[in-house]
């Protein structure tokens, strides 16, 4: 019986001796990696919430190191992550620790001002993105290394996995619809975490007057593009658990009708209709609540479709699936009033919505970005840091 304990006992020790081993660690928790980076240098992060090492934020163990932190930037949604989509996040100060948070937009072309700039001499990044074209802290992240690139300030980036890191999908971005939800010429879904993206910028000459900044990158450990990685903190108001991540990139394209992707409810991004649909079971009424003050269609009745009971394999297995907005589009059949401008700034082309109204499939538009796809994982192999 004492050996069949112990057998026991030896087999459970290794199995969580070998969770741990396989446990993904983000770069933030590797401080051995970078404390001598930081060493006697005027400090800035770009950072949220989610930019945490295990139970504290990278702010908290920086300061408690007597790293000398001088600023903030903080992204859309603001540094705690609860202002709405869009919504103006002035400049202010840590409640916690009184280090300044600057604004973006201080200066000329949403960038920082020269005095923001003066103000360090490194920036370290550490914030969870969901690896989408439309979702804007990549853009954020841009626009802060063209500064740095300018002003001669190194960027440190502390990576996370990308939780839609797992593939590539979408048309690449005609650069004629550049704009504050697509910067680069990328796909929707590009399954590149901010460190890889940010290399790929730099060896593809993407900042403006093909300035290169000076970037530094701490990989996670034990991650890969396979790697079905569940976020520990949800990175903004409306994406608050993994299905709402995983439905992003086909419902978030919504945003530019006026059907209800479920803002306002506790389903967003996992639900869609709208009060003039017919044929539907299922109905929900949008609110006024924290991150959506004002969402579409608030207090009414919608009718429609519940993504939610879909399982993460499924999600999966159709990637970017049209297949909803074209069901809402022939169900409310208000043609040219379904579509906004806003459309091709999501979609990033504009033959998505030609074909849309032509009566094509979802499949058959798919097919039409093939190439673009293809292309774009030749494009970036070589600024991978994770095996695909």
């Amino acid at each position: 019986m004492k050996k069949l304990i112990s057998s026991l006992l030896m087999v459970c020790f290794t199995l969580v001796s070998q969770a741990r081993e396989e446990q993904v660690i983000v770069g933030a928790e590797q401080t051995s990696e970078y404390f001598h980076i930081l060493k006697n240098k005027r400090i800035a992060i770009f950072s949220n919430h989610t930019g945490m090492v295990g139970e504290r934020h990278l702010l908290d163990v920086l300061l408690d190191h007597q790293m000398d932190v001088r600023a903030i930037f903080s992204p859309e949604h603001g540094f705690r992550g609860t202002a709405d989509a869009g919504e103006h996040v002035a400049s202010s100060a840590d409640p916690r620790t009184g280090i300044p948070i600057l604004s973006l937009y201080d200066g000329k072309d949403k960038r920082p001002s020269e005095e923001s700039m003066r103000k360090f001499d490194i920036l370290v990044v550490d914030i969870q993105d969901v690896g989408l074209r439309f979702y804007t802290y990549y853009i954020t992240m841009c626009r802060l290394m063209d500064a740095c690139a300018e002003y001669n300030r190194k960027v440190l980036i502390l990576d996370r996995p990308n939780p839609n890191g797992h593939y590539v999908d979408g048309p690449i971005l005609d650069m004629k619809y550049k704009s504050g939800v697509g910067w680069l010429p990328i796909p929707v879904v590009h399954g590149m975490t901010l460190g890889e993206l940010a290399l790929m910028v730099n060896g593809e000459h993407w900042l403006p007057q093909s300035r290169v900044c000076d970037v530094t990158v701490i990989p996670c450990r034990n991650y890969t593009h396979q790697t079905h990685y569940r976020l520990p903190v949800a990175p903004s108001p409306n994406l608050p658990d993994m299905k709402s991540i995983y439905l992003y990139p086909s419902t978030c394209l919504f945003e530019a009708t006026p059907v209800s992707l479920g803002r306002g409810t506790d389903k967003p991004f996992q639900v869609y209709g709208h009060p003039n649909m017919k044929g539907y079971d299922f109905e929900f009424t949008p609110r006024s609540v924290p991150g959506a003050k004002n969402p579409p269609q608030l207090n009414k009745t919608c009718y429609g479709r519940d993504l939610s009971s879909l399982s993460d394999e499924e999600i999966w297995s159709k990637g970017l699936d049209l297949s909803y907005i074209i069901d809402a589009y022939r169900n409310l059949n208000i043609d040219d009033h379904f579509f906004r401008g806003f459309f091709e700034l999501l979609i990033g082309t504009d033959y998505v919505r030609k074909m849309i109204r032509e009566g094509k499939s979802a499949d058959e538009i798919k097919a039409r970005w093939a190439d673009d796809v293809a292309r774009f994982k030749e494009q970036r192999r070589p600024y991978l840091l994770y095996a695909e």
